[in-house]
């Protein structure tokens, strides 16, 4: 899993709060004590994007894949939900837009 911040032509966002890196920290600590059976996140973790690469899941059609995340956290985390969208390529999967948006629960079944 390879991990790196990225910079990009978005307006910039306003740093996390103290709290919020305080609460990443923590969750980075806890993922590295016992690593997830999915991709970890790894420092740094910045509020203009944080890019994961990700393998696809062995068993599946998305065995030997790659795919990247670009994760950005909102200035208010821990009260809203960081957005998570695929680099292109995105994967083809119903519930991933050709632009790497995540469909929502929500909209599921739309």
């Amino acid at each position: 899993m390879k991990e790196t911040t990225t910079s990009s032509s978005a307006p910039s966002r306003k740093a996390l709060s103290k709290i919020a890196c305080n609460r990443l920290q923590k969750e980075l600590g806890e993922c590295q004590l016992s690593p997830p059976q999915v991709p970890s996140i790894k420092p740094p973790i910045a509020s203009n994007g944080t890019v994961i690469e990700a393998n696809g899941a062995s068993g599946t059609i998305y065995a030997n894949e790659t795919y990247q995340l670009q994760v950005v956290f909102p200035e208010h985390y821990l009260t809203e939900a960081p957005q998570v969208n695929f680099a292109p390529p995105a994967p083809l999967h119903p519930h991933i837009y050709s632009d790497g948006n995540i469909c929502s629960a929500e909209t599921i079944g739309d």
